[in-house]
């Protein structure tokens, strides 16, 4: 019987505040209510936004004594020695390890990456099945993906970070011929319409088409979110009046709503890429 590794998904960006914890714990939540077997890892040793929810939620389930499901975590440090190539050393074997706790028992690893670039940074994206990027919904945030013709709306220079993802297309092309499928995520929509948010949208196509990747809707600009992060619950948990403050509102409703069509736009496969996987980390061990 052939061995699965379980299907990474990176959840990416180098624009702070763009919503990377939030989507990627919420995710990760939602697939853990699907019946699947979800990891997590945090690479953003300096913020932990995504360990400081999973730190809550056990907390708070365990306070209340909540039978709600939690993923298998891993928050990643890095490595603070003189040495450049033995820093990377052992950030790589740290992240091969934890890898390799899980990827022959999870279905799906959900990485959260920081606003920042690193190796850890890198290495993730090169191991991603599917990369997910929010981008908030201003003609500002869309910097971080590329420099935009204020005359045309074209895209005409990539970021650092467009050019830190395709790198990381490039090597996964090179060893299985296949690509990171790469989905824009507009995160923190307005609830009303408006010219921005129609220009927005035209040059987030625009970018998408140029880089090769996908937009999908992603969440609207909701104040339940910051009230959830506390207690590390979800909009995906069946939580009752006395632990919400109320019943569920439509604000709510509408969150859970989002995050299922997000889902649905990701197009998740069932397997994994095994050995395409294993020669990313035999390249990335070697550098």
């Amino acid at each position: 019987m052939v061995r699965q590794s379980a299907h990474v998904i990176v959840v990416g960006n180098e624009k702070g505040g763009s919503g990377k914890s939030t989507t990627a714990f919420h995710l990760a939540i939602y697939l853990l209510y699907q019946g699947h077997r979800v990891a997590s890892i945090d690479v953003d040793s300096r913020q932990q936004t995504f360990t400081h929810y999973v730190r809550n939620r056990r907390d708070w389930s365990r306070a209340k004594g909540l039978g709600v499901p939690h993923t298998t975590h891993f928050q990643l440090p890095l490595a603070r020695g003189d040495s450049v190539r033995e820093n990377h050393r052992v950030e790589f074997d740290l992240f091969r390890q934890a890898i390799s706790e899980v990827e022959g028992s999870a279905d799906f690893i959900v990485v959260d990456t920081p606003g920042f670039d690193t190796n850890l940074t890198r290495l993730a994206h090169s191991l991603a099945d599917t990369l997910v990027t929010p981008v908030n919904d201003s003609l500002i945030d869309l910097s971080v993906m590329a420099q935009v013709d204020p005359v045309t709306g074209e895209p005409r220079q990539l970021s650092h970070y467009a050019r830190l993802v395709q790198r990381a297309r490039s090597e996964r092309l090179a060893i299985d011929g296949k690509t990171i499928d790469w989905v824009l995520v507009r995160n923190r929509i307005s609830m009303l319409s408006s010219r921005n948010m129609r220009q927005v949208q035209t040059m987030l196509d625009r970018i998408a088409m140029r880089l090769g990747c996908r937009v999908a809707d992603g969440i609207a600009e909701r104040v339940i979110f910051r009230s959830l992060f506390a207690s590390g619950m979800t909009v995906f948990d069946p939580l009752d009046d006395e632990l919400l403050g109320g019943v569920p509102s439509a604000s709510h409703l509408g969150a859970r709503q989002e995050y299922r069509t997000l889902v649905a736009a990701l197009n998740l496969p069932a397997g994994g890429h095994t050995e395409a996987r294993r020669t990313l980390e035999a390249e990335a061990a070697s550098r």
